[in-house]
């Protein structure tokens, strides 16, 4: 949450010349809602299933694109890896929490009682930590691109 999956990404595809997917954004686009909606109105087992769902789908239709992952993905889809290279795009707690806006946290229902927060941030970080490829400290945007382009794979 926050730690900047979405720009960069766009970023990276650009620079590679490819498609830019976020499974957030399809999950709202493919239940016509947002998912602070998906979450008061059916609850976050569905959500986690609705992820589910898109990933399956990535993994058998989408190739050569840059794919963002809602937070939570990682934790209920660790298979993860069968998608492509993944990245953990690091980021301290701290400095997420003062990268958002009280709009943003808002819309981000995990996100509501900072000490949970927290808390899931550290379940998160150790798992991303063992899933990821790669893990970039994302602490300024160009040196976080460079760092992604460098990549072979």
């Amino acid at each position: 949450m926050g730690s900047g999956k979405s720009t960069i990404g766009r970023l990276i595809a650009k620079k590679i010349d490819s498609y830019f997917l976020d499974t957030d954004s399809l999950i709202e686009h493919y239940e016509n809602r947002e998912i602070s909606e998906i979450f008061k109105t059916d609850g976050e087992e569905y959500f986690r299933d609705c992820e589910k769902r898109v990933f399956e789908w990535i993994t058998k239709s989408v190739k050569n694109s840059v794919v963002s992952t809602g937070g939570g993905l990682p934790m209920f889809v660790p298979q993860i890896k069968q998608a492509g290279v993944v990245i953990y795009l690091k980021v301290e707690f701290n400095d997420i929490v003062s990268r958002l806006t009280q709009e943003e946290i808002s819309k981000r229902p995990l996100f509501q009682d900072l000490n949970q927060a927290k808390s899931l941030f550290d379940k998160r970080d150790e798992v991303y930590t063992k899933l990821a490829d790669y893990i970039i400290e994302n602490k300024s945007l160009n040196e976080t691109l460079n760092k992604i382009l460098s990549i072979k794979g």
